[in-house]
């Protein structure tokens, strides 16, 4: 949006249909060139109790009709009344904020995944679409509790009880900025909480087996997951250069908790890594776990029929690092998790590489042993154990 000092003369020059000029003397003041005509405007961000809002523009008034000097004035008392927390294209005060304004609220409130703002204005849009331009403050308890019901039975219990938290949390989000509104009207039913996932016994030998005749990279990759615990995405985006194979780490920088994570890799992991890279250095991707056909570059998908997903991967994982004798707290530390209680904001993984090794050795020792792997002629590695 290019920025200039207006004047009368370089207004009249504009061409029509250029778009916004902002002014470089008064702040939020444009000139909007449309088709066939050019209109001063005003845009500012609403905050309130130093929260963003929302953000507005106001139309001032044609070119042709006002002058720069007159449309400048406006322009200052417009902002005077933006910065002091007002919204000058705000309705009747009952109309109070409406749910979408709740929900660019809540996202501009704090940094969010992309999944998670995905999955947040995906439920807006889609599952709450008739309550997306209400005001938050005419929205009934007997509204929710029918919206409740018909999203169970066009939908499913889960999804109803997923729309209706995103409802809970924007709702709470909305009354954190406007006093005037009152309970929440989701506290009116009471939402299923998500049922356990039921994670079958893992015969691990049969499944090394299987994925033995799998292609090589797709095998390591589901091999990679049960040796780690690692999630879906946070292996899926480990780029080559976080695989250090000198110090036999892997460095995972998606993670749920937030920032990263570098986890020890065992002998067997090290060497099977390190071969993958040999042998995927002629794609020259920056992934290592590379796909030349996918939209990001590399596998996006790694289900396999007849394997486990990479979630129940990891569900195995934490039963067999138990097995393996590994400790509940090294244990979650290995799976990125965060430890409970104060203390457990004092303990920093990164720092804890060397100490958390013989463990995640204890972990691969234990899946090579329940899959006679010496035993197994067919097989790349043979690990000095």
């Amino acid at each position: 949006m290019p920025v200039l000092k207006l004047t009368e003369d370089r207004i009249r020059r504009l061409p029509l249909g250029s778009g916004i000029w902002r002014d470089e003397t008064v702040k939020g003041l444009m000139v909007v060139c449309h088709k066939t005509t050019k209109t001063y405007a005003v845009q500012g961000d609403v905050r309130r109790n130093k929260r963003h809002v929302r953000s507005v523009r106001v139309k001032v008034d044609r070119c042709d009709r006002i002058g720069l000097a007159e449309a400048r004035r406006r322009a200052k008392a417009l902002m005077s009344q933006i910065q002091s927390g007002e919204d000058p294209t705000a309705g009747p005060a009952e109309t109070g904020m409406t749910l979408k304004e709740a929900l660019e609220a809540h996202l501009s409130e704090r940094e969010l995944r992309p999944a998670t703002e995905h999955n947040y204005r995906y439920d807006v849009d889609y599952y709450l679409k008739g309550l997306r331009r209400r005001a938050i403050a005419d929205i009934t308890r007997t509204e929710v509790r029918d919206l409740f019901e018909d999203l169970q039975r066009r939908h499913s219990r889960i999804a109803a009880g997923g729309a209706l938290r995103t409802l809970r949390l924007l709702i709470n989000t909305a009354r954190r900025i406007d006093e005037t509104i009152g309970a929440n009207p989701v506290d009116a039913v009471r939402i299923p909480t998500p049922g356990r996932r039921e994670v079958g016994r893992l015969d691990v030998a049969d499944w090394w087996l299987k994925t033995e005749q799998l292609p090589a990279m797709r095998r390591d990759l589901h091999r990679a997951f049960l040796l780690t615990g690692a999630r879906r995405t946070s292996m899926l985006t480990v780029r080559r250069e976080e695989f250090d194979a000198d110090v036999a780490t892997l460095t995972f920088k998606h993670l749920k908790t937030g920032g990263s994570m570098t986890f020890p890799t065992g002998r067997f992991l090290t060497e099977m890594l390190r071969q993958r890279v040999e042998e995927d250095a002629p794609l020259d991707s920056e992934w290592l776990w590379p796909s030349p056909a996918s939209r990001s570059g590399h596998v996006e998908e790694p289900k396999e029929r007849g394997l486990p997903s990479a979630h129940a991967l990891r569900h195995h994982c934490r039963t067999m690092l138990i097995a393996a004798g590994v400790p509940y707290a090294e244990g979650a530390l290995l799976l990125a998790q965060r430890l409970p209680g104060a203390s457990g904001g004092y303990v920093h993984s990164e720092h804890l590489v060397e100490a958390l090794r013989p463990h995640a050795q204890a972990l691969e020792d234990l899946v090579l042993r329940e899959t006679d792997f010496r035993s197994q002629s067919n097989s790349v590695f043979s690990p000095a154990v």
